[in-house]
C-alpha cells in the first residue's frame, strides 16, 4: 500500500516552492530516519540534492552484515517553470523514490524494519530547463551528470534500482512500469529472475521489460544517443544497477504536465520496497556471481563503458 505516499509526496512537490527542505519535513515524524539535503548550483541553476536512509535491523549503519539497498529518484527536474506550469512527467522518478522512503518509515513504525539499510536519493529542481531530443523534449538539469551521480551514488550501496521515467520513446509501448536487465561494470547481463517474480507479484501483470543498447549504459556527454538517463547511475559504481522505467503507451515529452499518473507511480514504490526487502534479507539477487565472474573470465572487462572513452 504505496498510494497514500504517493499522494503525500505529489501535493508537496507539485509546486513552485518544492524543495529539499519541504521533503525533509515529510520526515519530521520519523526520527529514526536520517534525511540529509545539499544545495548544488550549476551552469542553468541549482537544486536540492536529498538522501534518505532508513537503517535496518542488521544494517551497516548499526555495525550489521546485511545488504546495503540503494533506490534513486533520477530526473530532470519536477517542474520546468516558467516555460511549464505544474508539475512535469519527468518528475515520476523523485516521486516514486521519496513515496518509498516514506513508506520504509512509517513501516518502522509499526514494527516492519527491515534487515538491511536503504539508502533513498534523488534531487528537488521546480524550474530546471530544457532541452531538445527526439521523438518528444527531454527536461534537462541544473547540474551535470558527473554532479549527480557524485550526489546520488552511494558507495554503500549493494544494489540499486534506478527509477525514472521512460515516457518520450517508441520502444516501449505499455502503461505502467517496466524493468532493464541488470547492468554491472560495463555488461547488461540477462534479466534478474527475482526481479521478474517480484514485478508480478507486485503488480499482478505479467512482467514487462524494457531493451537497453551499449550507449544507454555509456556517460553522458560522449555524444551518442540516450533512451533517458535512467541508467547513468550504473557509470558510478561497480554494484548492479536494474532501471525501473515509469511508462506509457504513448509518447509522452518529459516536460509534459498533467502526465503523472498516480497508480503508475505507486506501482513503482511498491516494486522498490518489495525488491528492497527481499534483497536486504538474502532472497533476490539482481545477477549471478558465479556467471558474473565467467563472463569477464571469457571477455576481459568491459569497465571502459563506464568512462567518456578514448
Amino acid at each position: 500500500m504505496t498510494l497514500k505516499q504517493t499522494m503525500t509526496v505529489l501535493d508537496t512537490l507539485d509546486s513552485i516552492y518544492a524543495s529539499g527542505a519541504k521533503v525533509k519535513e515529510l520526515f519530521d515524524a520519523y526520527p529514526g530516519i536520517s534525511v540529509t539535503v545539499s544545495k548544488v548550483s550549476g551552469e542553468k541553476g541549482s537544486t536540492d540534492f536529498v538522501k534518505v536512509v532508513i537503517p535496518g535491523t542488521d544494517g551497516k549503519s548499526k555495525g550489521g552484515s546485511a545488504p546495503t539497498f540503494g533506490i534513486i529518484g533520477r530526473l530532470g527536474g519536477i517542474g520546468a517553470r516558467p516555460s511549464r506550469i505544474g508539475l512535469v512527467s519527468d518528475a515520476d522518478g523523485a516521486v516514486a523514490a521519496v513515496a518509498a522512503a516514506l513508506k520504509l518509515a512509517d513501516m518502522q513504525t509499526k514494527g516492519d524494519a527491515l534487515p538491511g539499510d536503504v539508502i533513498v536519493t534523488t534531487h528537488i529542481c521546480p524550474d530546471a530547463p530544457t532541452r531538445p531530443h527526439e521523438p518528444v523534449d527531454f527536461m534537462d538539469s541544473p547540474v551535470d551528470i558527473l554532479t549527480m551521480n557524485r550526489e546520488e551514488v552511494v558507495p554503500e550501496m549493494d544494489a540499486i534500482l534506478s527509477i525514472d521515467t521512460t515516457k518520450g520513446n517508441r520502444v516501449i509501448n505499455h502503461k505502467g512500469i517496466a524493468i532493464s536487465p541488470t547492468v554491472k561494470e560495463g555488461y547488461i547481463l540477462r534479466v534478474s529472475d527475482d526481479l521478474l517474480r517480484i514485478m508480478e507479484m507486485t503488480t499482478g501483470q505479467h512482467a514487462v521489460t524494457f531493451p537497453v543498447t551499449m550507449q544507454d549504459i555509456t556517460p553522458y556527454g560522449n555524444d551518442l544517443y540516450h533512451i533517458n538517463s535512467i541508467l547513468q547511475p550504473c557509470v558510478a559504481t561497480d554494484a548492479p544497477v536494474v532501471g525501473v522505467a515509469v511508462t506509457a503507451q504513448s509518447v509522452v515529452p518529459g516536460c509534459g504536465t498533467g502526465a503523472s499518473h498516480e497508480t503508475d507511480i505507486a506501482a513503482a514504490a511498491r516494486f522498490a520496497i518489495e525488491a528492497a526487502k527481499e534483497t536486504t534479507s538474502g532472497t533476490c539477487a539482481f545477477y549471478d556471481p558465479e556467471e558474473f565472474s565467467l563472463i569477464t573470465k571469457l571477455y576481459g572487462s568491459m569497465k571502459i563503458l563506464q568512462t567518456s572513452g578514448k
